[in-house]
């Protein structure tokens, strides 16, 4: 099994972004919301979109394996996904506006859930 490892990479970058929000919540004394804080912003909105879209993209990753999707295609979608992860992440909270980084991440990441997904299709055609 192949996933499984991007799967834990996946858990402990979701605790990395997790301890950013709390951290961040308990410095500046902002119990719910943003309270207006920029930073606070930006560190939930990187936590968020990865809890929207890294489940799925774990679970197609996980179906390509299981359907007998080859070691190499399974290893691409995994590292594809955490290194869009790590460059989403990472253009959300250390850039304020728009940001190669953010854009990478996300074009890669659905660049990830479109080849799981097709090859996924590709085995009722």
């Amino acid at each position: 099994m192949i996933t499984p490892l991007y799967a834990a990479l996946a858990g402990l970058l979701l605790a990395i972004l997790t301890f950013r929000v709390i951290g961040l919540r308990l410095g500046k004394k902002i119990m719910f919301g943003d309270g207006g804080e920029p930073a606070l912003l930006r560190a939930t909105r990187a936590h968020g979109n990865f809890i929207e879209y890294v489940p799925l993209a774990l679970l197609l990753i996980l179906l390509v394996e299981l359907t007998g999707g080859a070691s190499g295609t399974v290893h691409g979608l995994g590292i594809g996904l955490i290194v869009a992860r790590i460059l989403h992440a990472g253009g959300v909270l250390l850039v304020d506006g728009p940001s190669t980084g953010r854009a990478a991440g996300i074009v890669l990441t659905i660049l990830v859930i479109v080849g799981a997904a097709a090859r996924l299709l590709l085995n009722y055609v």
